[in-house]
């Protein structure tokens, strides 16, 4: 059975709202929820990994997350939409500071799936999806 490797998708000159939102999919699911534990049901991702750097690491993570929210700012969202963003990404920021409680804050929050999911909720109302 071959290995399948995944890359990053780069993105073409040219993309649609959806090619964006599945590339960055792509990435929210590297840092949310790519790997499983053995045994049980519970994903998690690169975040809470490189989360157990004391601080430096939560302000990587967190840096990866300000790039989703960048890039997903680009489509057009609504303003009440970014600031519940930020909001998730505060949080998580702030919460998985603390040692050891918030890297396990980090395996179940998983603030980028869960801004993924605002944007796209957000992107069909406004009839962009």
């Amino acid at each position: 059975m071959a290995a399948t490797i995944r890359t990053f998708p780069t993105a073409p000159r040219t993309t649609t709202v959806a090619d964006e939102l599945a590339r960055l999919e792509w990435l929210a699911d590297l840092l949310d929820s790519r790997f499983r534990i053995p045994g049980t049901n519970i994903r998690f991702g690169l975040d809470p990994l490189i989360g157990l750097v004391p601080v430096a690491g939560d302000f990587i993570g967190m840096l990866f997350s300000l790039y989703i929210l960048v890039e997903l700012d680009a489509l057009g969202l609504p303003a009440w939409t970014k600031f519940r963003m930020l909001w998730n990404i505060a949080l998580d920021f702030f919460v998985g500071s603390v040692p050891i409680a918030g890297d396990t804050f980090d395996v179940f929050f998983r603030s980028n799936r869960k801004n993924l999911a605002l944007a796209r909720r957000a992107l069909k109302k406004k009839g962009k999806l």
